[in-house]
C-alpha cells in the first residue's frame, strides 16, 4: 500500500514482484507442504487486459520450467483475484504423455492466479 501511495503513475505503470516463503498448517504429503516459496506480482495500470497475464505468465513459465514445455490456463476460482486461472505445464517426465507424476494427466498445476 505504501509503494501504490508513492508512486508517480505519470513516469509509468506500477510492476511489482515479490517472491518468499510461504508457511502453512497443511500436512505433508506427496503435493503439498507445510512450507514452500510463492511469488506474487502486481501491476496497476490503464487498459491492462487478461491477454496481459497470460502472456507474462507463459513467458515465466518457459523460462522457469523450459522453452519446450506446454502450458495452459484453466478458469478457476480463489476469494482474492477475479478473474482466476491455474497453470498447469507439461509433465516433464512423461512429456505430456501421464504417468504417476502427473497422475497420468499429463499435467502438472504449478500455480494460481
Amino acid at each position: 500500500a505504501r509503494v501504490l501511495e508513492k508512486h508517480d503513475f505519470t513516469k509509468g505503470p506500477l510492476k511489482m514482484v515479490g517472491p518468499g516463503k510461504v508457511y502453512r498448517r497443511d500436512d505433508d504429503d506427496a503435493t503439498h507442504s507445510h512450507q514452500f516459496m510463492q511469488m506474487e506480482g502486481l501491476v496497476v495500470d490503464k487498459n491492462i487486459t487478461m491477454g496481459d497475464l497470460k502472456g507474462t505468465l507463459e513467458l515465466m513459465a518457459k523460462h522457469i520450467f523450459g522453452q519446450d514445455r506446454e502450458t495452459r490456463l484453466r478458469p478457476s476460482y480463489f476469494p482474492f483475484t477475479e478473474p482466476s486461472v491455474e497453470m498447469d505445464v507439461s509433465c516433464f517426465n512423461c512429456n505430456g504423455e501421464g504417468c504417476s507424476i502427473c497422475k497420468y494427466t499429463g499435467w502438472i498445476e504449478v500455480l494460481g492466479a
